[in-house]
């Protein structure tokens, strides 16, 4: 059944506030293969403008899926039935250690192509009334066959 066009543009509200510890910054730079002592040693951040360690920067993933599920659960859909198609950022500054972090998605478009449904959604991750990064997200969400 084609998901229902009628969540398009539809807004959430924000999640609960995630705090960014320096150890899951680093435990996600480890994960990713990333060395970077900006990532593990404040010091090192302090060098390049920054308070404290910063994020890499597809560190967001960890938030926003999360955060998107709400959609995927209001559709309907289940995750065996996802192929994750596409993920962009844009950012207006780093994820620094600390940062209490709220998400807000909303879906901004449900396609159909080839018998599956297309959905893209924009996650705004923010900090307070500051908006960090912007996340978009393109899933492919298979058809019955």
């Amino acid at each position: 059944m084609p998901l229902d066009q009628s969540l398009v543009g539809t807004t959430y509200p924000p999640t609960s506030p995630y705090e960014v510890g320096r150890e899951k910054i680093r435990e996600f730079a480890d994960a990713i293969g990333d060395p970077s002592p900006a990532f593990r040693e404040p010091e090192a951040a302090r060098k390049l403008g920054y308070p404290d360690v910063i994020a890499p920067p597809t560190f967001p993933i960890v938030l926003t899926l999360d955060a998107s599920m709400v959609v995927l659960e209001q559709l309907g859909v289940q995750l065996r039935e996802v192929l994750h198609r596409e993920q962009r950022f844009e950012y207006a500054r780093p994820v620094t250690a600390g940062d209490q972090l709220t998400c807000v998605v909303a879906v901004e478009s449900i396609k159909s192509l080839a018998g599956n449904d297309i959905l893209t959604t924009r996650t705004d991750v923010l900090a307070g009334e500051e908006r960090v990064v912007a996340v978009w997200s393109t899933l492919v969400v298979r058809g019955e066959a």
